[in-house]
């Protein structure tokens, strides 16, 4: 998706139609404010109202607790379905000057009686520094949306000036009740047995790179929906920052998916000549379209050897870490819902704040502000 698509900017009004707030949106997708509120004033519509003011300030009232409710709810990220009590009692803690404590009783429930309980017990320092431990993983588990295990947990906390160890950490987890959501080491699946004519595989299954742009790999994957069907998404990620620098999510698989996907990697990135992008033999990427395209822009084209998926690895890596983090953990009813839903992942998670092992516990978003900073 391009920077300033109109699809990019739709997918922005409809997190500000959720009630998201405008700075939140502003720092997790890197648009200015002003630019948000200014698409949002051209969108609104003019419309008249036969409420009394009595009504719309019940009605504000009543949404106001609704939103504050659903936050909450998205912030605990299903510790409501959990029997620990101990990891609901922080949360209600760290939540508790931001929201109404009834409110985050009953949302999280939790007897009125019990917490305050917990609050009269007097901790030894032992017990405060572990509850310290234990908010900080919190905070971090519920903002990667269950993603993160002990290693990056670790890692953050180190970040924020925390002295201890991995095996404590994985304890302190333990005793929340919390594991991240199981991202197995890619596997590739068996090749398609498609006879399809050999072409030249420059990489070779070497993916370094000593800066961005030198190196790209795109590929397409499979996403169901309720209602639609099966949908499609290609993706371009760049060998060097890991960040997807463009994507195009559609109904139908076509060789124009995989051409918007490239366009708007072109658009984002600016890459000089003689860049190298990797694809598999399918027919959407060996079709004349495609090659015209990586021709106009001086790109030269690898392709995966028959019956060897590692040699595409690292776009199908991404989708396999998209699965298991985001598409297996709910059902998309619509087109429409799965790609707003892509777009935050894509977006506002995987590009700008889930961090990398390969690249230094970077986000790829940060890996690339690193690389362009070294080439002025």
């Amino acid at each position: 998706m391009k920077k300033d698509s109109p699809e990019r900017k739709d997918m922005i009004l409809q997190l500000v139609a959720t009630g998201k707030p405008v700075a939140e949106i502003s720092r997790e997708y890197g648009i200015a404010e002003q630019t948000i509120y200014k698409w949002k004033k051209n969108n609104t519509p003019v419309t008249g109202s036969s409420l009394t003011p009595a009504q719309i300030k019940q009605m504000e009232k009543e949404m106001t607790r609704l939103r504050q409710e659903n936050e909450i709810l998205k912030k605990a990220n299903g510790y409501i379905h959990e029997v620990n009590l101990h990891s609901k009692i922080l949360f209600i803690k760290n939540e508790s000057n931001e929201y109404p404590t009834r409110m985050l009783l009953r949302v999280m429930k939790v007897a009125p009686s019990t917490y305050y309980k917990e609050l009269k017990h007097k901790p030894s320092d032992r017990e405060l520094e572990n509850e310290q431990i234990d908010q900080a993983i919190l905070s971090i588990y519920t903002d990667s949306k269950k993603r993160y295990g002990a290693w990056k947990i670790h890692h953050q906390l180190i970040e924020q000036g925390f002295d201890l160890s991995i095996k404590r950490v994985q304890k302190r987890m333990r005793i929340l009740g919390i594991h991240s959501i199981t991202v197995k080491k890619y596997r590739p699946t068996k090749a398609s047995k498609e006879r399809v004519e050999e072409r030249t595989n420059l990489l070779n299954q070497d993916f370094s790179t000593t800066s961005i742009n030198q190196k790209w790999a795109a590929d397409i994957t499979y996403i169901s929906t309720a209602k639609d069907g099966w949908t499609y998404l290609a993706s371009v990620i760049d060998l060097y920052s890991k960040k997807i620098i463009g994507y195009t999510y559609a109904k139908q698989m076509t060789t124009e998916i995989v051409r918007s996907a490239l366009d708007s990697a072109i658009q984002n990135q600016q890459p000089t000549d003689g860049l190298i992008i990797q694809t598999d033999l399918g027919s959407q990427y060996t079709s004349a379209d495609f090659e015209e395209a990586l021709r106009t822009n001086k790109m030269t084209h690898s392709y995966s050897r028959k019956g060897t998926p590692y040699d595409n690895s690292c776009t199908e890596s991404f989708h396999d870490t998209l699965k298991k983090e985001e598409v297996y953990q709910t059902t998309y009813h619509s087109f429409e819902e799965a790609r707003l839903e892509l777009f935050q992942y894509i977006e506002g998670w995987y590009n700008r704040k889930r961090i990398h092992g390969a690249i230094g516990y970077l986000t790829p978003q940060q890996a690339e502000d690193q690389a362009r900073q070294h080439a002025q």
